[in-house]
């Protein structure tokens, strides 16, 4: 491979397996790269290993077996220390939202950026930026429990957005949204990748996939059975 096809690599799973004690393996002999700024949705029937490729992809486990690499790091040999690190540089979107029911948008948002002690002055604009992105920018102090599913979903984006990573995961973010909105999530998705965000999204609504015409990789049992381009329109 040459050095221009390395810097361009994002993801890349080389025969990765994830077995769990007293089961069979999550994920079996998976091997697939992601380009820088590609975007790409991972399909496949419930408990085909999509949340345990995300969560590999998210440093929250490591592999069995294989190599996971992100942004040019073998995430295998990363030390302990440099997790919390790691992290920072991807966005991790989930189904059921996982916001603090106490705390304003605004400071669910800002959550990221307080952990990782980014400098007062930049907290502020980097969290109206990033709600503004995603359309709540007049819903900064409302609590979570004033919202819609829809606009709890967007302050989830912002939140994982708002500390500019290069690599956004999803699971299942839709997966709790009627069509109309899921659509209008997934649009969001699109304007991320338009300005250079790499997501790999994991979704069950195959028809919706489709419809956004991006790379789809299927997982069945474990095993990574497809691995196809957009369709044609």
């Amino acid at each position: 491979m040459s050095a221009a096809a390395d810097r361009s690599r994002m993801i890349q799973f080389e025969d990765v397996s994830k077995r769990y004690a007293r089961s069979p393996d999550a994920l079996s002999g998976v091997s697939f790269r992601l380009d820088k700024g590609e975007m790409a949705f991972l399909t496949g029937h419930s408990g085909a290993g999509k949340s345990t490729l995300l969560r590999l992809v998210g440093l929250v486990e490591r592999p069995t077996r294989g190599r996971v690499e992100v942004g040019g790091l073998d995430l295998g040999q990363l030390p302990k220390r440099r997790i919390p690190h790691y992290r920072r540089q991807v966005g991790m979107i989930f189904q059921d939202f996982r916001l603090l029911q106490d705390r304003t948008v605004f400071d669910n948002v800002a959550l990221p950026l307080i952990v990782a002690a980014a400098p007062g002055a930049d907290v502020g604009k980097r969290v109206r930026a990033a709600l503004d992105k995603v359309g709540l920018l007049r819903r900064e102090r409302a609590l979570p429990q004033e919202l819609s599913a829809g606009e709890q979903q967007r302050v989830g984006i912002a939140r994982a957005i708002v500390s500019r990573p290069p690599v956004v995961v999803a699971d299942e973010p839709t997966g709790n949204l009627d069509p109309e909105l899921s659509w209008e999530i997934m649009d969001l998705f699109g304007q991320l990748n338009r300005v250079g965000v790499t997501l790999l999204i994991a979704t069950h609504d195959v028809d919706l996939v489709r419809r956004m015409h991006y790379r789809t990789l299927t997982l069945r049992h474990g095993h990574l059975v497809e691995d196809t381009g957009p369709p044609v329109p």
